[in-house]
């Protein structure tokens, strides 16, 4: 299959690898074209820009900073969705706002193409294993299409529905549980320093008599010690944490603990710690202003 692939950061280079090494025509594009370099010498082509990687392709799959990166990209007037053939398949694996999702599936509607939500869980990590956990929306006749590809980098996936914005809404809760559990580590790891107990016996003691959770003690090892190269930044996170509060709050949900770490990590960015990785970050943050750090 032709397969174009738009975003290599970290998470992209990891999934187009296996996608390259699942023996498809692989074209990839990225801003920072030496991101190319490493997919170029395994046999990967190289496009000059997102709509030159769009053309004459079967699959497009994105994994782009944002909401304005995407738009640029793939709804700029010489962007990808323009490029794109009539019935090829864009596949979004990024965690967007669900309003954006909405608009995708409209704009490839319009131009008789096909679109499905399949944002990821998984760090860097993991992804370069093979192993992200999917949710995945869309029409079942293009979801017959596109699970082979989805199951050559993953370890499961999770069906949610029929209409893209499902998967992205999804995901976006569940990054905001991820971010409850940074939190609530955050400040029972301060508070166990604060009493004399070593932060790290803390988490072992905790987790093997209540959660027994790989999540939680991978999350707290990382939080005390923090990795030189960040898996996720406090940036998007709280990007996430903004998106999840949006969707919420156009259906009417209320999110009085999403505000309050929404409102953490902004005082986390304010003190320098933008760039830093997000549980790490926000560990570093909280332990900050109780005085111990």
């Amino acid at each position: 299959m032709r397969i174009a692939f738009l975003g290599l950061g970290k998470m992209g280079s990891a999934i187009a690898g296996h996608l390259l090494k699942g023996g498809h025509d692989l074209v990839v594009w990225n801003r920072t074209i030496s991101r190319t370099d490493e997919l170029a010498a395994q046999g990967a082509k190289v496009a000059s820009s997102p709509a030159q990687a769009a053309t004459g392709c079967e699959f497009l799959f994105t994994m782009l900073m944002d909401d304005a990166a995407h738009e640029e990209v793939l709804l700029h007037p010489e962007g990808a969705v323009d490029a794109l053939p009539t019935g090829a398949v864009h596949v979004s694996l990024s965690t967007i706002s669900v309003e954006l999702s909405r608009r995708l599936a409209r704009e490839h509607a319009s131009r008789n193409q096909h679109y499905i939500g399949a944002p990821v869980f998984g760090r860097p990590n993991v992804a370069a294993e093979g192993k992200l956990w999917i949710t995945v929306a869309g029409p079942q006749s293009t979801l017959d299409r596109v699970l082979p590809l989805l199951q050559s980098f993953s370890r499961g996936l999770s069906v949610v529905g029929s209409e893209p914005q499902q998967a992205h809404a999804l995901k976006l809760g569940g990054n905001f549980l991820i971010t409850a559990m940074i939190a609530s580590l955050s400040e029972g790891l301060v508070y166990a320093e604060s009493q004399g107990i070593d932060p790290a016996l803390y988490l072992e003691a905790v987790n093997d008599a209540l959660f027994q959770s790989p999540f939680y003690q991978a999350y707290g090892k990382v939080m005390l010690n923090p990795p030189s190269i960040p898996g996720a930044t406090i940036t998007l996170g709280a990007k996430d944490t903004r998106l999840f509060r949006e969707a919420a709050v156009a259906s009417h949900a209320a999110t009085p603990l999403a505000d309050s770490f929404q409102q953490q990590m902004d005082r986390a960015s304010k003190a320098g710690l933008a760039d830093q990785d997000w549980a790490a970050g926000y560990y570093k943050s909280v332990k900050s202003e109780s005085g111990l750090g």
